[in-house]
């Protein structure tokens, strides 16, 4: 469960800039502090390491490190565009929020302020010989920085926006989710199990916002709650689409109407959904990477056919779990509804099997996949009959030859319950 201070925080220190003027600032204090230590120097120590050099060093350090910011620059934003014309415009968040990639372009910004400061304070005469030993040695930590940060930003870029680096990230969000739904389903409330537990003298609490729940700060619920000896009915779940005429809670309570707005600043509502407690966008992304790969402009079977293995991995978290969470939760005056976990293979499979309709590959490992999740666990039987079902009238509507639909129609018949019983057997045997 995670407050609503602590999602700010966690989003704000995910963005590039942070992260560079932190840097940027660590540059200034380093210029500073060479001019603080220069009285511990000895006189003739400068002219003994060559800190007379240092004046061409920051110059050199200054132009090379511009270059290389640009140059890091042009490449993050290419990253970007091919994510957003190869893959799906969704995933590019992931990428911008990758640490290597900010941590690099933060040190390379930081290194070039860095040696401008310097090349200022040497220029005004701030520091002395002894000064310049200490710019001296600091600059040389710069480099050995610069040196390693080049070599790491060099390999990451070998990956970095290509088609399976960023469907791993999706799949990495993905299985995040899913990890953090089974540890609290209902965001660490109790079960909301049918909209008509809500009592009836309950009052409805709408917002003025347009778009998706991102966050929950259901913490700040329950505090409401017990102030007012009263229960909250969370109806917009993360990931849901809210707009005025549409509550986003019912609550009761003594004097329901006080602090309305206190209640509404825990929902984070925004233009986009989030990965982070919406575990069936991650899936949903994931489908869409299969989609464009499945299109005709694309023509990639092999990228949907790894789609379709990750998914598995994903979903694998949540093999024989309920969706109901445990008799103490730390919010009880909090009603939240779970997720149903027909509606993840729902948002993942069911686009799959009408891209891929025509392309039998495509349906033999997507009814292999079902498959293997009905066996992990009894919760995912009922889903995979249904998406099994769905994927052969797909692909029977699609394909010409009868071999092929023979084919489809036995591995579908591995996903029933005699074909579930039959695997289990065997894989006990091997």
């Amino acid at each position: 469960m995670t407050s609503r201070w602590e999602w700010v925080w966690m989003q704000f220190t995910r963005r590039l800039w942070v992260r560079a003027a932190l840097i940027s600032l660590l540059a200034v204090v380093a210029v500073g502090l060479a001019g603080l230590f220069r009285e511990r120097i000895p006189d003739d120590f400068a002219a003994m390491i060559g800190a007379g050099s240092v004046d061409d060093i920051l110059s050199i350090l200054a132009s090379s490190m511009l270059a290389v910011t640009t140059f890091s620059l042009t490449t993050m934003v290419s990253a970007y565009g091919a994510a957003t014309s190869q893959v799906t415009p969704r995933a590019t968040r992931l990428l911008r929020e990758d640490t290597t990639t900010q941590n690099v372009l933060a040190t390379f910004i930081g290194s070039f302020l860095f040696a401008l400061l310097g090349i200022v304070a040497l220029a005004t005469e701030l520091y002395g010989e002894q000064g310049r030993v200490t710019l001296f040695v600091f600059t040389i930590g710069v480099i050995v920085l610069i040196v390693v940060t080049l070599l790491r930003w060099i390999q990451h870029l070998s990956a970095f926006g290509r088609v399976d680096d960023t469907t791993r990230r999706v799949e990495e969000a993905a299985s995040e989710a899913l990890a953090n739904w089974v540890e609290a389903p209902c965001l660490g409330a109790r079960l909301l199990a049918d909209p008509d537990d809500i009592p009836e003298n309950a009052t409805a609490l709408f917002d003025a916002r347009i778009g998706y729940v991102q966050h929950i700060d259901v913490g700040v619920l329950q505090d409401w709650a017990e102030a007012h000896s009263g229960e909250i009915y969370v109806v917009a779940v993360p990931g849901s689409y809210v707009e005025p005429s549409r509550p986003v809670a019912w609550i009761t309570g003594d004097d329901t109407d006080d602090g309305a707005g206190l209640l509404l600043d825990a929902f984070v509502v925004d233009n986009g959904r989030s990965f982070y407690q919406d575990p069936r966008f991650g899936l949903s992304v994931l489908a869409e990477i299969a989609s464009r790969a499945l299109s005709p402009a694309v023509n990639d079977p092999a990228t949907a056919i790894d789609v379709i293995g990750r998914a598995v991995r994903a979903l694998a978290a949540c093999a024989d779990f309920d969706g109901r969470p445990g008799d103490e939760v730390p919010c009880p005056r909090v009603h939240v509804p779970t997720l149903d976990v027909g509606d993840f293979f729902n948002d993942v499979f069911a686009p799959i099997a009408r891209d891929g309709a025509s392309l039998v590959e495509v349906h033999m490992r997507l009814l292999k996949a079902l498959a293997m999740l009905a066996r992990m666990g009894a919760n995912f039987r009922e889903p995979a009959m249904r998406l099994a079902r769905l994927s052969r009238a797909h692909a029977e509507a699609a394909l010409a030859l009868d071999e092929d639909k023979t084919l489809l129609r036995r591995l579908a018949a591995e996903v029933g319950e005699e074909g579930v019983e039959r695997g289990m057997r065997g894989s006990e045997r091997g």
